[in-house]
C-alpha cells in the first residue's frame, strides 16, 4: 500500500484528476460544453495517454519534441500520443514558423537541414537562425519542414482549457500544478477548511471572462503597451464580486500611478476619480494639486477629512491640507501634536561587517536579563495570528475556494472583520482574562507550521513566545489587535524593529532603529504615535558610526 503520494509514478495525474473531480462537483454550472466534454472524456481514455497529456501541460511548452518526452511509467510516446491526437487535444501537423522551428531543434539539426543555407557550420546558433530568418517565410508542420529527422513535434490545443481550469480552482494564475507536489513534499502544509457550495472565485461565466480580460490588461501593461490604449480593455466595476472588484481596483490604481510618473495627468486623474482603491482618493488630490487646481483639491480634501478611509489616509491629509490652504492663501490650521517618544542616541562602532544595523543594536543593548529580539513586525502579528486563528480560518463563503489558500481571500477588504464579527469578539474576549495564553500557546503546538497570512514560524520560537506571553500585558495585546483589524494591509507593518524584554520584572520595551541618514516612514510615525497614545514602551534609536581609532 502506497502512503506517500509521491511513491505513486502516476501522482502527477492522481492530482491532475483530483482538480477535474473537484471542478466537476463545486463549478458544473459554470463549466462550458467544451469543458464538460473534456472532464468526461478525460478518465475514459487510456492512463498512459492521460499521463501524456498532463505531462505536457505541466511542462512550459508551446512546443513538444517526441523524443524529449520519455517517462518510464507512460512507456513509448508516439504510441501514448495517438488517442490525445485522435481527440484533437494534441496536434502534431501545427503550422511552424522558421522561428519556432529553430526553437525545437539544435544546431546541429539545423545545419544537417539547411546545408545550402548555412555557409559555415562553425556558426553560433544564433547566427544559423538569423540567416534562415532573412530565407524562409512559409510555414509547415515539422515533419515537412525536416523529413530527415526522425522525431515528432506536437502542439497543445487544448493548453488554454486547461489554463482556464487552473483559474477555477486556483482563483488565479499565480499557482500552478507545483502546489500539489510541495503539499506532498510537506513543504507547505496548509490549514484544513471546510468549503461551503457558494465558496467560489468565480461565480459564472462572466467571472471568468472578466478575470481573463484582466489578467491580460496586466500582461499588456507589463509588456509596454500605453495605459490610453488598454483602457478599452479595462472591464467595467464588478459589482456583484467584491473579491474580483478589487483585483480589478489594484490594476486601476496601478495605471495611475504609472500615468503620474510619465506626467500624464488628466489620465490618472481619469482613473483615480473612479477607483476604489484605498488610496486612490489621496492620489486624485495629489493629481489635482499638480494641476494647479488647487480649490477643488482642498475640497476634496476637507471632505476625506470628515470620513478618512484609514489611518494612512489620515495621515496624509495632514500634511496635503495646511500646504493647500497656504497656496490658496487661507488661514492656517493649527497642528495636532505628535505624541512624544522615548529618544535613544548611540555611537557603535563601524567594523564592515555585513550584519544590519538593527542587528548591532540589538547586540549591544541586549543582556543576560534583559534578552533583546529582532521581530519587526512578525511578533505581534503572530500573536494575534495565534490567537485568533478560528476567526481568520473561518469557512466564511466566499472565503476559501480550494485547499492551497494560506488565508482567506477576502483578508484585505474592508468587510473581512465585520462577516468574522463574533468570531474575532470571542477570540478577543480572551484578553480579559488569563484565557488568551493557553490558546496561543495550543494553536502554536497543532498549528505549526501551517501557513498563515500573520504567523511567522521562522522567526517565532518558544523562547520568544513565552517571554511575550509573559511580559506583554493583555492590555497591550488587544490594543495592537484592535488596530490591526482596522486596517490589515496598513497596519499589519511598520512596528519597531527590537524588542526587549525583562522576564523577572514582567515588562518590555520596543526599539525602532534608524541608521545615519535614515528616517522614520509614515507607517513607522503612526505606529509610533499609537503606542505613545497608549503609553507603550517604546523608542526610537538613532545610531551614528563612531570614527575608527577614536
Amino acid at each position: 500500500m502506497i502512503t506517500d503520494p509521491l511513491e505513486d509514478p502516476f501522482y502527477y495525474l492522481n492530482n491532475f484528476q483530483r482538480v477535474l473531480d473537484w471542478l466537476g462537483q463545486r463549478y458544473a454550472d459554470v463549466l462550458s460544453i467544451q469543458e464538460r466534454g473534456f472532464i468526461g472524456g478525460f478518465s475514459q481514455t487510456d492512463k498512459s495517454s492521460r499521463a501524456l497529456l498532463v505531462r505536457m501541460v505541466m511542462r512550459k511548452g508551446p512546443l513538444y519534441r517526441a523524443s524529449k518526452l520519455r517517462y518510464e511509467e507512460i512507456g513509448a510516446t508516439r504510441e501514448a500520443v495517438l488517442p490525445l491526437l485522435a481527440k484533437g487535444w494534441v496536434d502534431r501537423q501545427a503550422p511552424l514558423d522558421i522561428s519556432q522551428l529553430c526553437e525545437v531543434l539544435l544546431k546541429a539539426e539545423l545545419v544537417e537541414c539547411f546545408k545550402p543555407h548555412i555557409p559555415n557550420p562553425r556558426l553560433s546558433k544564433a547566427e544559423c537562425v538569423e540567416a534562415l530568418l532573412a530565407v524562409f517565410t512559409e510555414c509547415m508542420p515539422f515533419e515537412q519542414w525536416c523529413p530527415q529527422v526522425d522525431d515528432q513535434v506536437y502542439s497543445l490545443p487544448i493548453r488554454e482549457l486547461c489554463d482556464r481550469l487552473r483559474l477555477l480552482f486556483f482563483g488565479n494564475f499565480r499557482q500552478d500544478w507545483s502546489e500539489f507536489v510541495l503539499a506532498d513534499l510537506g513543504l507547505l502544509r496548509y490549514e484544513s477548511v471546510d468549503f461551503s457550495a457558494d465558496s467560489r472565485a468565480l461565480r459564472s461565466r462572466a467571472d471568468i471572462d472578466t478575470y481573463e480580460q484582466l489578467y491580460a490588461c496586466q500582461r499588456a501593461f507589463e509588456a509596454g503597451v500605453p495605459v490610453g490604449e488598454l483602457l478599452a480593455t479595462l472591464p467595467a466595476r464588478q459589482v456583484d464580486n467584491p473579491w474580483l472588484e478589487g483585483r480589478r481596483a489594484r490594476l486601476q490604481f496601478r495605471l495611475g500611478q504609472h500615468c503620474e510618473r510619465l506626467a500624464e495627468w488628466s489620465l490618472a486623474l481619469a482613473l483615480y476619480t473612479e477607483c476604489i482603491h484605498a488610496e486612490a482618493r489621496v492620489r486624485q488630490i495629489r493629481v489635482l494639486e499638480r494641476c494647479e487646481r488647487f480649490a477643488q483639491a482642498l475640497a476634496l480634501a476637507e471632505q476625506a477629512q470628515l470620513a478618512p478611509r484609514n489611518a494612512a489616509e489620515t495621515q496624509q491629509l495632514l500634511r496635503i491640507v495646511p500646504r493647500l490652504r497656504r497656496k490658496l492663501g487661507l488661514p492656517a490650521v493649527a497642528a495636532a501634536r505628535a505624541p512624544q517618544v522615548q529618544r535613544l542616541d548611540l555611537q557603535l562602532p563601524h567594523d564592515g561587517a555585513l550584519e544590519s544595523v538593527e542587528h548591532k543594536v540589538r547586540q549591544y543593548l541586549s543582556e543576560d536579563q534583559a534578552p533583546v529580539h529582532y521581530v519587526e513586525n512578525t511578533l505581534i502579528n503572530s500573536l494575534f495570528g495565534l490567537l485568533c486563528w478560528p476567526a481568520i480560518f473561518a469557512p466564511v463563503p466566499g472565503a476559501f475556494f480550494h485547499p492551497f489558500q494560506s488565508g482567506p481571500a477576502d483578508l484585505l477588504h474592508g468587510e473581512f472583520r465585520e462577516r468574522r464579527a463574533e468570531l474575532f469578539a470571542k477570540c478577543l474576549a480572551q484578553l480579559d482574562d488569563e484565557r488568551y495564553k493557553a490558546t496561543i500557546r495550543q494553536h502554536y503546538e497543532s498549528k505549526y507550521g501551517l501557513q498563515s497570512p500573520f504567523v511567522y514560524w521562522g522567526v517565532l520560537d518558544e523562547t520568544v513566545l513565552e517571554q511575550a506571553l509573559e511580559c506583554l500585558p493583555a492590555e497591550h495585546l488587544k490594543h495592537w489587535f484592535e488596530r490591526l483589524l482596522e486596517d490589515i494591509q496598513a497596519n499589519r507593518a511598520g512596528m519597531p524593529d527590537l524588542i526587549q524584554f525583562w522576564p523577572e520584572e514582567k515588562r518590555y520595551r520596543m526599539i525602532e532603529v534608524k541608521g545615519p541618514g535614515d528616517r522614520l516612514q509614515d507607517n513607522q510615525l503612526r505606529w509610533l504615535a499609537f503606542c505613545a497614545r497608549h503609553q507603550m514602551p517604546v523608542a526610537v534609536c538613532y545610531v551614528q558610526w563612531a570614527e575608527q581609532g577614536a
